[in-house]
């Protein structure tokens, strides 16, 4: 078969993978709200007493509260008006219908009016939302609830670290009481003097390898398929209540797997010296690598990144998929188009 046949049905076969990638990739990118990256954080600093069995976190950036109980022992969680509002044990997890809290917990910004009947007063109409004793929620007590405004300490002084509040969140393990405390703090971002030019830098490096000889845009196809690697194997823990970090990380794989034998026909095309295979190739690895980026792009201007391991690993990682993966594209093309103006044969179609 022809060269420029043979590329041309496997970049048709690869473009419907990444029309696949483009729809599924966001969705399975996240194990939270959609945000990797915020200048907030949030963690629980004490449970008292402690619970043997029994894990409080913080996710999302102190967005959500997520409790795991799978000892033999009812924990209960009243709503803020000190009404019933959870119990999660034994039995699964049960909320009270009635409660305020079921409601202003359903969105981030507490924006869902009340239905009829709720009431921190009214008697408890229990039902159950989950077989499993784990669940997760919007606590507002654990998150900054002014959208588009800092909060005044921050404000004050935007450059150094921040101490927004502390927060307790009350609740009870076997009729005993028990608390939960935590703190939400800022940190200013990345300096943008600072990242963007490196952004810039990378962008333009890789659509000048397209120019060079194949060699070039071959090591930038390699650098594209380890960064698409390790955003894979930094996914962060996800919420029990939404699936297993393992289930997570090999979603993630998913992806990262075809960028990477994309990469390897491409590095191979390059060592052979076609250059017009290997802008093609080039081109469909920067594709796969921004649909894997566009998710987390805002890790490239937030503190605080959404990933296991080291944060700076995490927002380098997304920089080569975004600022690589459209360099590629660019670069890509004009290498195919170079190397058919030189050789005199169509690209494929």
């Amino acid at each position: 078969m022809p060269p420029a046949r043979l590329a041309a049905r496997l970049l048709a076969v690869l473009l419907g993978v990444v029309g696949v990638l483009a729809l599924a990739g966001p969705a399975s990118a996240h194990v939270g709200d959609g945000r990797a990256g915020s200048d907030f954080d949030g963690r629980v600093l004490s449970v008292t007493p402690a619970l043997p069995g029994v894990t409080v976190r913080v996710l999302q950036f102190g967005d959500e509260l997520e409790v795991v109980n799978p000892t033999g022992t009812e924990l209960a969680v009243p709503g803020y008006s000190g009404e019933p509002y959870l119990r999660i044990g034994p039995d699964g997890v049960w909320r009270n219908r009635l409660s305020p809290a079921t409601t202003i917990n359903l969105d981030r910004y507490a924006r869902t009016p009340l239905p009829v009947g709720a009431s921190a007063t009214a008697a408890p109409a229990w039902e159950q939302v989950s077989t499993e004793p784990a669940y997760t929620w919007h606590d507002h007590r654990t998150h900054w609830m002014s959208e588009g405004q800092l909060p005044p300490v921050v404000a004050a002084d935007p450059s150094r670290e921040h101490q927004v509040f502390a927060w307790t969140v009350p609740m009870s393990y076997g009729g005993a009481a028990v608390a939960v405390e935590g703190e939400l703090t800022w940190s200013p971002p990345p300096p943008g003097w600072l990242v963007w030019p490196l952004y810039a830098v990378l962008l333009v490096a890789v659509v000048a390898a397209g120019l060079r000889a194949p060699g070039p845009l071959a090591g930038a196809l390699g650098l594209g398929a380890a960064a698409s690697l390790w955003h894979a194997l930094a996914t962060p823990v996800p919420a029990v209540t939404q699936s297993s970090h393992t289930g997570a990380v090999l979603s993630a794989l998913l992806p990262a797997l075809l960028v990477t034998g994309v990469a390897v026909l491409g590095i191979r095309a390059g060592r052979r010296g076609r250059a017009g295979l290997t802008g093609v190739l080039a081109v469909v690895a920067g594709w796969l690598l921004l649909v894997q980026g566009l998710p987390d792009v805002d890790v490239l201007w937030t503190a605080n990144v959404l990933a296991t391991g080291p944060a700076l690993l995490a927002r380098v990682a997304v920089a080569v998929l975004l600022a690589g993966g459209l360099g590629l594209v660019v670069g890509g093309a004009l290498a195919a188009r170079r190397a058919r103006a030189v050789v005199g044969e169509p690209l494929p179609a």
